[in-house]
């Protein structure tokens, strides 16, 4: 096989399943690691990909890259809507405090606290969060309260950054809060590109009596620049998709329930 044909197979293999690993590409290709390096390296100055410890991840995976909103809306929109009808299912009976992170799947869950669930609860439930768009979409009435953390709002993800929303996170201690998450690793826990929006997830982190992440597949082993919280400090995950071997061991190690919506 041609190193042409090789680089155009990696390329596939990486957009489909998100890393490559040198060991497994030796072994596919019948080539030593060496080569596999040498192909990697090429794929790198290409800008195809970018290079990890022991393999290689996509060139969009940088730790401080970031999609815009409205891209985020886009991407996995059935995953993401399928967990927010998991999520949706944790809220406890009775009287309930909720935080809401921000994040795309968040937005969805928001949309299902109508009027109409507000009254089949028959139960008052108050929504804290600190990101506007999750707030546009909490509706005023009966059984449902909203309360919004303000800041200096961050026009990437339009939410509120800074000491005073983890000051007031931190003086809080909400029955429940759903997280969103950029990264979920094995070792390196939840992450996210910015440190001022992971201080503020760490905050909530930290105050929830529960913590359940909302993350699709695709942020499975993904590390962004910021850590936030190791996996032993959440509680559930909801997902689309059963985590691999690594990743679902490490959940376990730390007595984290997996959801699959």
């Amino acid at each position: 096989m041609f190193a042409e044909e090789r680089h155009q197979l990696i390329d596939g293999l990486i957009s489909e399943h998100g890393k490559v690993t040198v060991s497994a590409l030796a072994d596919r290709f019948s080539i030593t690691r060496e080569t596999v390096r040498r192909d990697l390296a090429q794929l790198e100055a290409d800008g195809i990909l970018r290079r990890v410890h022991g393999g290689a991840v996509a060139a969009t995976t940088a730790s401080t890259s970031e999609q815009s909103h409205v891209t985020r809306t886009t991407l996995h929109a059935d995953a993401k809507a399928r967990i927010a009808d998991a999520a949706l299912a944790l809220l406890p009976a009775g009287d309930v405090s909720a935080v809401l992170d921000a994040g795309t799947t968040t937005e969805l869950l928001a949309t299902r606290l109508t009027g109409e669930y507000a009254a089949a609860r028959g139960s008052e439930l108050l929504t804290i969060t600190h990101a506007l768009p999750v707030a546009h979409r909490l509706p005023a009435g009966a059984g449902l309260q909203l309360e919004f953390v303000g800041g200096r709002i961050r026009g990437l993800t339009s939410a509120a950054i800074g000491p005073r929303v983890v000051e007031h996170y931190a003086s809080l201690r909400p029955d429940i809060a759903f997280i969103g998450t950029n990264g979920l690793h094995p070792t390196f826990g939840l992450s996210t590109p910015d440190d001022l929006e992971a201080a503020v997830k760490s905050a909530i982190v930290d105050s929830a009596r529960r913590v359940v992440v909302l993350a699709d597949a695709s942020k499975f082993h993904a590390e962004a620049l910021v850590r936030f919280a190791h996996l032993d400090a959440i509680d559930t995950v909801v997902t689309d998709a059963a985590p691999d071997a690594d990743l679902a061991a490490a959940l376990d190690a730390a007595e984290v329930e997996v959801v699959l919506a």
